[in-house]
């Protein structure tokens, strides 16, 4: 190797790691994290694709590929018109409960009392919020999510070799292939299906109930209708058939909603007779991801000293941010469920008319949807702001991202979930969008 070879001149890993602007970062992302990036920069000096002079101009050119934080997650903005969108995280959290999981974040008394200095009930707060949101439950129990709480109450109900006796209409698969009897069959619980796909009436139950049963399972269809032909058995008329009845709401709703009609609900549920209602947390109430059991006092207990509620239990920033989603203020979701179709069509006017100097923009009529398995069927009359196809990729690839609806060959760039404050955001990244649409043909 001669002495002009460029690769003599690439500094030291470490020279470059002192400079004080990656000193700054390394306390904010760690070293690892920094030291990635600072590797990649010199990788690049050493094959040619870039130059630079000495330690500090590596430095500078690793400083602006530094990450923003030390997560790989990115924070995007929401304009599919979808409010509790699965891939994008479901519900946001309202800034109430982000502040409460910055005042858990280091010792808190999750499990203790201050008063006495002794073990105390885990997660009393949050508990204690949940009984009085729901008083028709006699006590809560909050797992990592709801399957888990489904799984845990199918599983204590029925015991070794017990049945849970289920609609075949209500045999659910939800996203990513996840299915409603994998899950209860993988902890040797044994399913006993009843009637048909579309229909099924009480004698279907009451034929099948012996002593294997160790209970009934409701489950609402996620996801979809069934629709024409159909029957099936309404909670009050299980409830009378003495055995336990696990109730599956789904989407979190804890009162009826006028919103949402035929969603089901937990309070709803619970008068109607069930033994223990289950739903998630992270969907229509807004909060943080949990699974989410109310119910009978001893049938709850009898869950909560299972094993397997050790494993499912959540941290104390769920139970921070649970608690503070329900005795706080409206979660963000609320709004975006409600939000005016005027409202919307405002919005959307100021921005079509913000950029249509430099693209083609169109208000359209746009329904948003629930979304989550949450009031399947169920329209949000809105609109939105229709932009070529192409524009879909580089609004999704921008600072910050923005995540729109591809739809019959426009891209639909729905407002309904995007804060009022942001919407000069997602003006930007359309002429961005358009600039680079404009400069790749």
């Amino acid at each position: 190797m001669t002495s002009t070879d460029p690769r003599r001149t690439v500094p030291r890993t470490d020279a470059v790691l002192a400079d004080p602007r990656l000193q700054r970062a390394m306390r904010q992302l760690g070293r690892p994290a920094v030291k990635r990036v600072v590797t990649g920069v010199l990788d690049e000096l050493r094959g040619g694709q870039l130059s630079a002079a000495d330690a500090g101009e590596v430095a500078a050119l690793a400083a602006e590929r530094l990450p923003v934080s030390a997560t790989s997650l990115t924070s995007v903005i929401n304009a599919t018109g979808v409010v509790l969108h699965t891939n994008l995280g479901r519900a946001p959290l309202s800034q109430a409960a982000l502040d409460a999981v910055v005042a858990a974040h280091g010792y808190v008394d999750v499990e203790y009392d201050i008063a006495t200095g002794r073990r105390a009930k885990r997660g009393r707060g949050a508990l204690a919020a949940l009984r009085r949101a729901v008083p028709d439950a006699e006590a809560v129990l909050v797992v990592n999510n709801g399957a888990a709480a489904l799984l845990l109450a199918t599983t204590v109900l029925t015991g070794a070799g017990g049945e849970v006796v289920v609609s075949r209409g209500e045999m659910v698969e939800i996203g990513d292939g996840f299915r409603l009897p994998d899950l209860i069959t993988s902890t040797g619980t044994r399913l006993r299906e009843v009637g048909t796909t579309n229909r099924t009436k009480l004698a279907d139950y009451t034929a099948v109930l012996d002593d294997r049963t160790g209970c009934v399972l409701k489950v609402h269809p996620s996801n979809f209708r069934v629709e024409g032909f159909t029957s099936s058995v309404d909670v009050a008329s299980l409830a009378d058939l003495g055995v336990p009845l696990v109730v599956d709401v789904g989407s979190g709703l804890l009162r009826p909603d006028p919103l949402l009609p035929d969603e089901p609900d937990v309070t709803s549920a619970l008068r109607a007779g069930a033994t223990v209602v289950t739903c998630s947390g992270d969907k229509l109430l807004g909060g943080p991801q949990a699974g989410l059991i109310f119910g009978a006092a001893d049938v709850v207990e009898r869950l909560a000293r299972h094993p397997m509620a050790r494993a499912l239990r959540v941290d104390k920033l769920t139970l921070a941010a649970l608690e503070a989603t329900v005795d706080g203020p409206p979660a963000p979701i609320a709004q975006y469920l409600t939000v005016a179709a005027d409202s919307l069509h405002e919005r959307c006017a100021a921005l079509a008319a913000s950029v249509r100097d430099v693209l083609d923009a169109e208000i359209v009529a746009s329904d948003g949807v629930v979304g989550g398995g949450g009031a399947p069927g169920v329209a949000l009359p809105g609109w939105a702001v229709a932009v070529p196809e192409a524009l879909s990729e580089p609004l999704r690839l921008g600072t910050p991202p923005v995540v729109a609806r591809v739809e019959r060959g426009r891209c639909l760039v729905d407002l309904r979930c995007v804060p009022e404050d942001s919407d000069a955001v997602v003006a930007a990244a359309l002429r961005t969008a358009a600039a680079h649409t404009t400069a790749g043909a």
